[in-house]
């Protein structure tokens, strides 16, 4: 997994000018960040969020580096799992 940082701000066109980029941009503009934590800010789909790292990679605008942090994150809890956590709480 990468991490990707911003290097200058790009000129965008047309196809890029919507706010979910914009958010995009800036969360790159302040540090490191990877790939599945800029779909979770930027309210955009995964192909989305590649499209624009693409072309700011092709612009030479992109710093990639590889991520050397975990993420943790808590496992979604199945309803299935939740429906016996809560028969345990009842009883």
């Amino acid at each position: 997994m990468n991490e990707f940082k911003l290097t200058a701000w790009p000129d965008l066109p047309a196809a890029f000018r919507q706010i979910g980029y914009r958010r995009m941009l800036s969360d790159l503009s302040q540090r490191h960040i990877t790939e599945a934590e800029l779909v979770r800010g930027s309210g955009l789909s995964r192909h989305e969020v590649r499209s624009l790292l693409h072309f700011l990679k092709e612009k030479h605008l992109l710093d990639t580096r590889p991520c050397h942090r975990t993420e943790t994150r808590w496992p979604r809890p199945t309803l299935a799992r939740l429906r016996q956590w809560w028969r345990v709480v009842r009883a």
